[in-house]
C-alpha cells in the first residue's frame, strides 16, 4: 500500500468496555471503519448504540471507567491506542479537532469565551493574534457581535450559542480530522446549515476529514459521503449515503428511516384526536390555561472595557395563549428569545413589563407559598440533559424528588410511580439505581422527562426536550406526550428548532425572531403557505436527504 492509499483514520476491530460496580460491560464490539482525507463519514444510531464511545476512543478521551479492550486506532498510520499521553496531547486539537456534545460541561464557566478559543490556539503554538483569530472564528460560526460576545462568559450565551463556541474551538487549529459529536443538535436549522456549510468549506480548502456523530439521519444523508449505522455497539450497515437512504438493507436502518420526522409526516394532533368528544364545543373552543400579554424582558449587560453597561431586549412585546389540552410551539433561531419566554413563564426570570396569567392569576402577584403551589402545576424539561440531573442522585432519586418535595405519596408508592414513569419513557427498570454519568445523553433526557411528569402537571414547558434523542426514541416520546395530553388534558409549551417535530405535535405554532413573534397559526397553514420571509428561510434550511 502506498502512502497515498493510507487512510487518514483507520479503526480496526475496536472493542471498548466500561467497568460498572459489579461487572465490565462491552459498549463497542469489533468496530472497523476508514476515513480518507477530505471525506465526511457519518455514524448514526440510537442513544447508547456506541457511536459517541467510538468517537471518544479515537483520541483516548474515554471516561475513567472505560478502556480499549482490543483493536487499533490508526491516525496517519500511528496507533493512538498505544500512544503516550504526551503524543496524544500534541495530536488533540491540532491533528484531531473535537466538537463535543455537551456545551455546558465542556466550557469553563470561569473563562470568557474568547479566551477559551484563544487558549486552543496558544496550546499549539499559535499565540500570535490568537484573540483576533478567536473573534474571527466566532463570526464564522454565526455568532452576532463576535467582538462583544468574545468577552462574555458561557452562562451569558444561549444553548445554541454555546454549541457554536465549541464548534469554533474545534476548528481553531484547522485540524486534519474533525470529530463532530452531535455538533448541531442544539441549533436551529438556519444556523445548522450555516455551520455545516462552513465545515464543508473547510473540507474543500484544507482536505479536512469529518467524522460526524448524529442521530439525525436526514442530516447525515444530506452531508456525508458515507453512512455507518450502529446498533448495540456494532456497525450493522455501511455504504454511500445515497444508497443507504434509497435501499437500506438492515431492519434497524429501515426502522430509523420510518421514524425520521418530516414535514409530510402525519400530525400526532390529528392522529390521536378523540373520535368523539364528550363536549365538542369545548374541544373546538378550549379555554386558555395561559395568557401572555405584551411580554418584555430586558437584560442589563455588563460594561465592557471600552464602554458603559448596555441593555439587551430578549423578549419584545410577545403575546400568545396556551389553551387547555393543547400544544403551542415556539420556533426560531438560537438567541431569538424563545427560551427566555419559557423561563419567564416558569417564573425563573423576572418580567420587565407585560403580564403572564396562569389560570387567570397574574404570576407577578403570587406569594412565595402560591409560587410553590404553582410550580407543582407547571413543570419544565430543559434543553441540556447533562445539567438537568443532580450527579449525586440515582435515577430513582431524581424522578422521585418532586414527589418527595411536594409530599406526594409514601416511599413505597413513590418507588412504584418511578417504575411506571421509567416504563412510559422507554427506560428499563434496572436503570433506577444508576447515576447520571452511567447513562447516555438520550437516556438522561428521558429521565428528565419522566421527572417532569411525576407530579401530573397541567402545563409542561419543553425546551428542546427531544433534540438530544435519536429518531426512534424521539418518536416514542412524542407519541407519549400526545397520548398523555389526550388522556390527562395536559397543555404543552414546546420550544424547538426542529420544524418537522413541531408540525407533528403542535396545535399552534409561533415563529420568533429577535425577540418578536413574526408569524403564527396552525402548523399546516404556516408550513404550506408561510407569509414571513424568515419563516420561509427556516423551511428552506431543513435537511433534504433526497438531495444526496
Amino acid at each position: 500500500m502506498t502512502e497515498v492509499d493510507v487512510p487518514l483514520l483507520a479503526i480496526r476491530d475496536l472493542t471498548v468496555a466500561f467497568r460498572t460496580r459489579d461487572r465490565e460491560v462491552t459498549a463497542v464490539r469489533g468496530v472497523s471503519l476508514e476515513i480518507q482525507a477530505g471525506q465526511t463519514v457519518a455514524v448514526v444510531g440510537e442513544s447508547g448504540s456506541g457511536k459517541s464511545t467510538t468517537a471518544a476512543a479515537i483520541n483516548r478521551l474515554l471516561p475513567g471507567n472505560g478502556r480499549i479492550v482490543s483493536g487499533e486506532v490508526l491516525f496517519e498510520g500511528r496507533d493512538l491506542a498505544q500512544a503516550s499521553e504526551r503524543e496524544l496531547t500534541a495530536i488533540r486539537g491540532a491533528g484531531i479537532g473535537l466538537v463535543p456534545q455537551d456545551p455546558m460541561s465542556n466550557l469553563n464557566p470561569l473563562m470568557r469565551i474568547g479566551e477559551q478559543i484563544a487558549e486552543a490556539l496558544v496550546v499549539h503554538g499559535q499565540s500570535t493574534g490568537a484573540r483576533a483569530k478567536a473573534i474571527e472564528l466566532l463570526e464564522q460560526v454565526g455568532i452576532p457581535e463576535p467582538e462583544r460576545r468574545a468577552a462574555q462568559y458561557p452562562h451569558e450565551f444561549s444553548g445554541g450559542m454555546r454549541q457554536r463556541a465549541l464548534i469554533a474551538m474545534g476548528l481553531a487549529c484547522r485540524p486534519k480530522l474533525l470529530i463532530a459529536d452531535e455538533p448541531t443538535s442544539a441549533l436551529d436549522v438556519t444556523v445548522q446549515r450555516r455551520i455545516l456549510d462552513q465545515l464543508e468549506q473547510l473540507t474543500a480548502e484544507m482536505g479536512t476529514a469529518i467524522l460526524l456523530i448524529t442521530h439525525d439521519l436526514a442530516l447525515a444523508a444530506e452531508r456525508a459521503d458515507t453512512i455507518l449505522v450502529m446498533y448495540r455497539g456494532e456497525i450493522v450497515e455501511a455504504g454511500p449515503a445515497a444508497e443507504i437512504i434509497a435501499r437500506p438493507q438492515h431492519e434497524y436502518t429501515q426502522r430509523l428511516l420510518r421514524a425520521a420526522p418530516s414535514l409530510t409526516t402525519v400530525s400526532m394532533v390529528t392522529k390521536l384526536a378523540p373520535a368523539d368528544a364528550a363536549n365538542p364545543a369545548e374541544v373546538a373552543n378550549p379555554t386558555d390555561l395561559v395568557r401572555i400579554e405584551d411580554l418584555r424582558k430586558v437584560f442589563t449587560l455588563r460594561a465592557s472595557k471600552s464602554g458603559a453597561a448596555s441593555e439587551f431586549t430578549a423578549v419584545d412585546g410577545v403575546s400568545l395563549t396556551i389553551p387547555r389540552g393543547q400544544t403551542v410551539s415556539i420556533v426560531g433561531e438560537s438567541g431569538s428569545g424563545k427560551s427566555t419566554t419559557a423561563n419567564l413563564l416558569l417564573g425563573l426570570e423576572d418580567i420587565t413589563s407585560g403580564h403572564i396569567l396562569f389560570d387567570g392569576t397574574d404570576l407577578t402577584s403570587l406569594s412565595r407559598r402560591d409560587l410553590f403551589a404553582f410550580r407543582r402545576r407547571v413543570q419544565p424539561v430543559f434543553q441540556n440533559p447533562y445539567a438537568a440531573l443532580d450527579p449525586r442522585y440515582t435515577v430513582e432519586q431524581s424522578i422521585a424528588e418532586p414527589l418527595r418535595v411536594h409530599r406526594v405519596g409514601t416511599k413505597a408508592t413513590r418507588t412504584k410511580t418511578v417504575a411506571e414513569l421509567l416504563d412510559k419513557v422507554s427506560l428499563p427498570s434496572e436503570l433506577a439505581d444508576r447515576l447520571p454519568h452511567e447513562l447516555s445523553g438520550g437516556q438522561r433526557q428521558r429521565v428528565a422527562i419522566a421527572r417532569a411528569l411525576a407530579l401530573s402537571p397541567e402545563l409542561v414547558v419543553l425546551d428542546e426536550a427531544v433534540s438530544a434523542l435519536d429518531v426512534l426514541v424521539q418518536a416514542q416520546i412524542l407519541e407519549l406526550l400526545a397520548e398523555l395530553q389526550r388522556e390527562l388534558g395536559l397543555s404543552y409549551l414546546f420550544i424547538s428548532h426542529d420544524l418537522a417535530v413541531v408540525r407533528m405535535i403542535s396545535h399552534t405554532v409561533h415563529v420568533m425572531q429577535t425577540g418578536r413573534i413574526v408569524e403564527g397559526g396552525r402548523p399546516d397553514d404556516l408550513f404550506t403557505n408561510p407569509q414571513n420571509p424568515y419563516t420561509r428561510e427556516l423551511l428552506a434550511a431543513i435537511p433534504n436527504p433526497s438531495g444526496v
